[in-house]
């Protein structure tokens, strides 16, 4: 450590203590250092992308991708340390108000309600943790009496958090791939705040945790509706839910479809299903809440008649600005076909006339999907006649062969 952190700071030992505090004190729930040396292996990464796992995230497996990942000094040459920052967000439904789609004069009727992964409910959490990480920098450098060199990362920076974080003791990898921290679970947001410090590793305050404790467990495993799983520990990202719906930017499978049932944004089902996540764990940050009920449970019907103003309303500042407009509607389009609800035809007659044609192409599957319902089966034979792109054309085709299906 440099002769000048020394003097600033006081003992190593105790300045790695105020950090960690000063860390816990701008809310994050876990705070840990450690530095750098040796790097972790790229081995298990290096297979997954040769498996052709990562799909259509191509830039995963780019020189500068691989370079930062196997040494983040290539992010900051003179860094020295890292802090390992884990910030629990909020978990569960919202309750759904008693009424709650009432008709006038005849009982209330559900809404037909798409679903947001818990993490995407809240203002965009890249923005917060960036924040907090930035102030922590800045408070540092005040300790010191001295300029700081860091970097603060949030999951868009290429670094294998989760295998620095399980380094630094906060926490287990599972086998859904998912970082556990006891006491919070799986429903924690990861940051990284490089430093040019050479200082001592400080573990976590929760206790770290040994390697592999999902034991025989296979609830997360056996729960993923599109079996995204290859094994244990081995995700296929081309069948996650949460990579077709952010990600993956074209048409979904048709065979992977129903199993996206009302997700629009993300997906919550592996770690629903964890047993380290029963129970309300640790209070989230309350920065993390969810902004309302239509930022959780959105109307689907809604979603599919916003404009392209009301649309960029709805994922202001939040996780959701990530996806184009027209794969947020294809989503919806997907989660109203498999919502078994009459009331979706009429908003999936309009979005299959959508300007885009990824819209219309996932709304005819839909119609398909309902076409025992009245209407579905003519908007399909109307879109027929008027489609002229020929993919769109042959899913409308498809789903009129579905529709009639018994």
């Amino acid at each position: 450590m440099s002769t000048e952190a020394r003097a600033g700071g006081g003992a190593p030992e105790a300045l790695v203590a105020q950090l960690v505090a000063r860390a816990r004190a701008l809310g994050f729930h876990r705070a840990a250092l450690v530095p750098l040396e040796p790097p972790i292996s790229l081995e298990s990464y290096r297979a997954w992308l040769d498996a052709g796992h990562a799909g259509e995230m191509h830039y995963l497996g780019s020189p500068e991708h691989l370079a930062c990942r196997a040494d983040p000094r290539a992010l900051l040459a003179e860094a020295r340390s890292m802090l390992v920052v884990a910030l629990a967000h909020q978990r569960g439904d919202p309750p759904v108000p008693p009424g709650d789609g009432e008709r006038a004069g005849a009982a209330p009727l559900a809404r037909l309600r798409g679903r947001i992964a818990t993490y995407a409910r809240s203002e965009d959490y890249h923005m917060i943790l960036r924040d907090r990480l930035v102030q922590l920098a800045r408070e540092l450098a005040e300790l010191l009496g001295r300029p700081v060199l860091a970097r603060s990362c949030v999951d868009a920076a290429p670094v294998l958090e989760r295998g620095w974080a399980e380094r630094a003791g906060l926490g287990f990898i599972a086998k859904n791939t998912m970082l556990i921290a006891p006491g919070l679970g799986s429903h924690v947001l990861l940051g990284e705040l490089l430093l040019d410090l050479e200082l001592p590793p400080a573990p976590a305050a929760a206790p770290a945790a040994p390697r592999r404790r999902c034991g025989g467990c296979r609830a997360c495993l056996d729960a993923c509706p599109t079996q995204a799983f290859v094994d244990a520990y081995v995700l296929d990202a081309r069948r996650c839910i949460s990579y077709l719906t952010i990600e993956h930017r074209g048409v979904i499978p048709r065979a992977l479809r129903a199993g996206l049932g009302s997700w629009i944004f993300g997906c919550d089902v592996c770690q629903d299903v964890c047993p380290f996540n029963a129970g309300a764990g640790e209070p989230h940050d309350p920065a993390l809440a969810a902004r309302d009920l239509e930022h959780s449970l959105p109307d689907l019907l809604e979603l599919a008649g916003h404009r392209s103003n009301q649309l960029r309303r709805f994922v202001r500042r939040t996780s959701l600005r990530r996806v184009p407009r027209d794969q947020l509607l294809r989503n919806v389009a997907v989660a109203l076909g498999n919502s078994g609800d009459a009331r979706a035809v009429a908003a999936l007659r309009t979005l299959a006339g959508h300007q885009s044609a990824l819209v219309r192409g996932h709304a005819a599957w839909a119609l398909g999907r309902l076409g025992a319902f009245e209407g579905a089966q003519d908007a399909l034979r109307v879109r027929l006649e008027l489609e002229e792109d020929p993919e769109v054309r042959g899913e409308v085709e498809a789903a009129l062969l579905d529709a009639r299906s018994p």
